[in-house]
């Protein structure tokens, strides 16, 4: 199970400013456990940006967002709603985030942050991953994360190796992560996102809270919160 959290409003807030017409897409999956991304949660969200003025042009909650064909099947229902945004706000994990992208031609925000909590997740067959850093930079990225795309975790750019948008690391094999993200950000038109500041990484949020640190022996190692 992936673990996610929703970022603070005024984070999605300043995602979204400049625009005024917003889609939202939630998950029954993980994030419904979580509740950042099943219905309620999108209505409140809704709610939410409509007081600020935003308009929501709909809103659609997906069995499982880290499936690109179910992603696809879903929204073509939502086509008109989704052409008159300006963006999708992505109430999910970071993998939800990163799926969603690859398959619509908008701009997507994430509206959580994944938490990492020690030990093995399960696999999925799509490519996109996810290095529960807590801290989700996607906004700025196109919806492809630097954090595992790149292969030397770089956050402000392409390193000096990197030629004919191939990976110094496998050129034969692997693109740069970076090339990847400028061609997306070119196709929007949203090439204007690279000139954001320099981000400063927070990597304590990579380790696992305090509350939630475990292993694959998750529940022989937590403490006891109650006395029988």
């Amino acid at each position: 199970m992936i673990i996610s959290q929703l970022k603070p409003f005024e984070e999605v807030l300043d995602y979204v400013d400049g625009e005024k017409k917003v889609f939202i897409v939630g998950c029954k999956g993980c994030a419904e456990v979580c509740h950042t991304g099943d219905e309620s949660q999108v209505l409140e969200m809704k709610g939410k940006l409509e007081r600020e003025g935003k308009t929501v042009t709909g809103y659609c909650v997906i069995d499982f967002l880290c499936d690109k064909a179910l992603i696809k099947t879903r929204l073509y229902l939502h086509e008109p709603e989704i052409d008159a945004a300006d963006s999708l706000l992505v109430m999910t994990c970071g993998i939800g985030v990163q799926a969603t992208a690859a398959v619509v031609n908008k701009l997507v925000h994430p509206a959580a942050n994944t938490i990492n909590v020690g030990g093995a997740r399960g696999e999925w067959r799509g490519s996109e991953r996810c290095r529960e850093c807590g801290d989700c930079v996607l906004d700025y990225t196109a919806g492809i994360c630097p954090l595992t795309a790149c292969t030397k975790w770089l956050i402000n750019g392409p390193c000096g190796g990197t030629k004919d948008g191939k990976c110094e690391v496998e050129p034969a094999v692997r693109d740069c992560g970076w090339h990847l993200i400028y061609e997306r950000l070119k196709k929007l038109g949203k090439l204007d996102k690279m000139k954001t500041p320099p981000q400063v990484k927070r990597y304590g949020k990579m380790q696992p809270p305090p509350e939630l640190r475990s292993t694959i022996m998750w529940a022989l190692e937590q403490k006891e919160t109650t006395k029988v």
